[in-house]
């Protein structure tokens, strides 16, 4: 992989997260800066990864190909502003990572003649198992839409939306997804319990069952419904666990909590404009 210089503006989890797979698919470290607040995090990171330290946001720009704003959306407005000037005068790649911030007031805050990527990761890109939504804006040209993917799949699976809107959809599926299937394993696990088996038991059963799932799912080559009718025989256990959360309206459940999320998504942006 080529290396071009990236900044990471922020080093939590999941800026830490892209900065190890990108490493370990084979990047140059030495060619990967972040900053952060506190000196001795960084320096813990820079002893871990191999990578360019400080805390000065505007030290990194002057050298970098691609700036990932990977800090909280309640503090983009304040550091897009702290290094606008510097943006301007370098005009990296911007890719933002984070939710509900779009991609006009990035622009607001920085420059409208940017070219700006937003990305809506989610926390299994910590185990290089992330499911990754973008959207460019129309400044960024093909080899720029190509760096940035080639960025992300460092983490996982990316997958390209047409508008933005649909990176509230995204936010809902797959970035907030991963907390849904917990639930899930934690209610399953709960259960296993109340029948008798023991806590660990449970938990060993309930996880390799979910990865055992998915990983079937994804490497079939037909839907999920058709995957789940090949489970449930007719009369058997199968059926009589699904027949319960069809009575007590699971998909329609589903369908109000995602609805949630993309509201809320939505609701983020107007409330930090």
């Amino acid at each position: 992989m080529s290396s071009p210089h990236i900044a990471f503006i922020g080093s939590g989890n999941m800026a830490r997260a892209i900065m190890g797979g990108l490493i370990n698919n084979g990047f140059d470290a030495s060619n990967i800066s972040a900053t952060g607040r506190s000196q001795a995090k960084l320096d813990q990171l820079k002893t871990e990864l191999g990578i360019q330290v400080t805390t000065d946001n505007n030290a990194v720009i002057a050298q970098a190909d691609v700036v990932i704003l990977a800090i909280k959306p309640q503090q983009m407005q304040a550091v897009c502003l702290e290094i606008q000037a510097a943006v301007e005068q370098k005009k990296p790649l911007i890719i933002s990572i984070a939710a509900g911030i779009t991609i006009p007031m990035i622009q607001n805050w920085l420059s409208p003649t940017l070219s700006i990527v937003r990305c809506m990761p989610n926390t299994p890109s910590l185990v290089q198992c992330g499911a990754s939504g973008l959207f460019a804006n129309a400044a960024c040209n093909t080899e720029q839409k190509k760096l940035a993917e080639s960025l992300l799949q460092a983490t996982g699976i990316v997958t390209w939306v047409d508008k933005e809107h649909l990176m509230d959809a995204v936010t809902a599926v797959s970035g907030s997804g991963p907390a849904y299937f917990f639930l899930v394993m934690e209610a399953m696990q709960e259960a296993g319990v109340k029948l008798g088996l023991s806590p660990e038991t449970a938990k060993q059963l309930t996880l390799q069952t979910a990865l055992g799932a998915a990983k079937m799912a994804q490497a079939s080559d037909v839907e999920t419904t058709e995957l789940r009718k090949r489970v449930t025989s007719p009369g058997g256990t199968t059926a009589a666990a699904l027949g319960v959360f069809e009575q007590q309206g699971l998909k329609a459940s589903f369908e109000l909590a995602l609805k949630a999320a993309d509201n809320r998504s939505k609701s983020l942006a107007k409330e930090m404009e």
